[in-house]
C-alpha cells in the first residue's frame, strides 16, 4: 500500500477545518491532494521508508491524531494507486482502514458494482447493467471491443483497465478549493416539495449572506439531496444521496440568483414523493467580488432587490441572522 484516500467526518459547519487536517497529513508526506469538501489523497511512498511502517499502520496514527487534535474521526482506504485507494474508501468504516491487497487486486474488485469506480456515473452504469456488466469482475472479463462499442473508444479502454486493477493515476499536490456550504436537515423524513423548496431558499439566503460578508462571489452551485432509504446495494455502500452541480451564468453572491439555481437543480431531479432527510448547498469556485464581471441589465427591479439585500445584510449583522428574512421563511 502506498496511497491513502482519507475522508474526514466533517459536518458542513466545520468544513473550514479541512486545511488544518491537510497539515496533519503533511506531517507524513508533502504529496497531498485535497478533495474538498472533506477528503484528501496522500502518497506515502517516502513516509513508508522514512518511518519504517506501512501505509495501513500510518493510517492508524493519522486517525488517532485527527481525533486527538481536532476531535474529528476519519474513514481511510489504502491501495497501490489513487483509484484503488478511492475504491477501498467506499468499503471502509470508521476505526478500520480498508486496504486493497497488492497481490489480489482483481479478487478485491471482482464482486464490486461498477459504480464504485471513479468516473463511472449513473448513465454509464445503466448502459453496462443493461448488458449484464454490473460488477467489475464481469467488466474485466468482457472483450475490450465490446466495452468500446458500449461507452466509446477512450472510455471503454479506461474502463477495461480500471476494472482489471490498472491504476495509472497519481497524487497531485494542490491547494484547498475555496467553497462555502450549508445544510438543512428536517426533523423527520420530509415528503412535502414546498418544505423542500423552503429549505433551499433558506440555504441560498445563508450562502449569499456569507459570500457577501467576505466580498466573494461563486461560479458553481452544488445541491446534495440526502434521502431516507435509497437502497445501498445500488451504490456500493455509498451514502443515500444525489448530487447535482450547475455553473452559473455569471459569478454571483445574489441570494435570489442562488435560489433560482437551486430550484432549477431540484426541479430537474424530478423527485416524486421522495423521503428527504436533508438538503445541502455548496458554493464553489469562489473569487473576489471586485474581480468578477457582471452583465448590465438596466432592470430597476433587479437593482432595487440588490439594494434591499445590502440593507438587509447590515440589519442582520447588527441584530442577528433572523432580523430580516423572506416572508416565506418567517411563517
Amino acid at each position: 500500500m502506498t496511497i491513502l484516500c482519507v475522508r474526514f467526518q466533517l459536518p458542513p459547519a466545520r468544513e473550514a477545518a479541512l486545511p488544518e487536517l491537510l497539515e496533519l497529513l503533511e506531517d507524513f508526506t508533502p504529496v497531498v491532494e485535497a478533495l474538498p469538501p472533506d477528503g484528501a489523497l496522500a502518497d506515502l511512498r517516502g513516509a513508508e521508508r522514512y518511518f519504517g511502517r506501512g501505509a495501513v499502520e500510518l493510517a492508524s496514527v493519522i486517525r488517532v491524531r485527527a481525533l486527538a487534535r481536532h476531535g474529528v474521526d476519519c474513514v481511510i482506504g489504502a491501495g497501490p494507486g489513487p483509484m484503488l485507494a478511492r475504491v477501498a474508501l467506499r468499503a471502509a468504516r470508521p476505526g478500520a482502514t480498508c486496504a486493497v491487497p497488492e497481490d489480489a487486486v482483481a479478487e478485491f474488485l471482482a464482486d464490486r458494482p461498477v459504480t464504485v469506480l471513479p468516473g463511472v456515473g449513473a448513465a454509464t452504469a445503466r448502459i453496462l447493467c443493461e448488458y449484464g456488466l454490473d460488477t467489475l469482475g464481469r467488466v474485466a472479463a468482457a472483450p475490450l471491443s465490446t466495452l468500446q462499442r458500449l461507452v466509446g473508444a477512450r472510455a471503454g479502454r479506461e474502463l477495461h483497465e480500471k476494472a482489471n486493477g490498472v491504476d495509472r493515476g497519481r497524487v497531485v499536490p494542490n491547494a484547498v478549493a475555496c467553497s462555502l456550504a450549508t445544510e438543512r436537515a428536517f426533523g423527520r423524513d420530509e415528503l412535502d416539495p414546498d418544505r423542500h423548496r423552503g429549505a433551499l431558499l433558506s440555504a441560498a439566503e445563508e450562502i449569499g449572506s456569507r459570500l457577501r460578508a467576505v466580498d466573494k462571489v461563486c461560479r458553481t452551485l452544488t445541491l446534495t439531496v440526502r434521502y431516507a432509504d435509497l437502497p445501498r446495494s445500488r451504490t456500493g455502500g455509498a451514502p443515500p444521496s444525489t448530487t447535482r452541480s450547475r455553473t452559473l451564468k455569471e459569478p454571483t453572491a445574489h441570494s435570489a440568483d442562488l435560489a433560482r439555481a437551486a430550484y432549477g437543480m431540484y426541479d430537474a431531479l424530478g423527485l416524486q414523493r421522495a423521503r428527504v432527510r436533508a438538503l445541502a448547498l455548496r458554493a464553489e469556485g469562489l473569487t473576489p467580488a471586485d474581480q468578477a464581471s457582471h452583465q448590465l441589465t438596466f432592470d430597476p427591479a433587479d437593482e432595487r432587490a440588490r439594494r434591499i439585500e445590502e440593507v438587509a445584510d447590515r440589519a442582520r449583522a447588527k441584530f442577528g441572522p433572523r432580523a430580516v428574512m423572506p416572508g416565506r421563511l418567517a411563517a
